[in-house]
């Protein structure tokens, strides 16, 4: 007698994509600093037929809703968390700029680790490499 397989949360999330006919996921990761680069990433992803999730918030501009430090450093955390769940979500990780700090670099490690492909617009920021 054969069991039915028990699919992981992923195995799910995937099978539901391709019921529903989605086009693939690329989540953007880097440095706000690169938003400008981030837009642009956006743009020609879109154009190629992705659905592009990125980070909603520049923390590092000047905006009402961080400006009290510490509802801001409460925000900080639930802004990484949020963009955990983006790479969940996503079929493929690009990152972008040529710099790659901590954060990015945790995030970096996190999608590897959840076997999503990471592609770099400059190549030679890889930590991996």
């Amino acid at each position: 007698m054969s069991y039915p397989q028990v699919l992981t949360p992923a195995e799910k999330l995937a099978d539901a994509k391709k019921l529903l006919s989605l086009p693939r996921i690329v989540v953007i990761c880097g440095s706000t600093r690169f938003m400008t680069e981030m837009n642009e990433a956006d743009l020609r992803e879109t154009k190629a037929g992705m659905i592009v999730v990125k980070p909603g918030c520049d923390m590092k501009s000047p905006h009402e809703l961080w400006s009290d430090p510490v509802e801001a450093e409460a925000l900080k955390v639930r802004l990484d968390d949020l963009h955990r769940a983006k790479i969940r979500l996503a079929d493929e990780v690009l990152v972008v700029g040529d710099y790659v700090g901590d954060s990015t670099r945790a995030e970096i490690l996190y999608a590897r680790s959840l076997g999503k492909p990471v592609r770099f617009t400059h190549p030679e920021v890889d930590p991996g490499a």
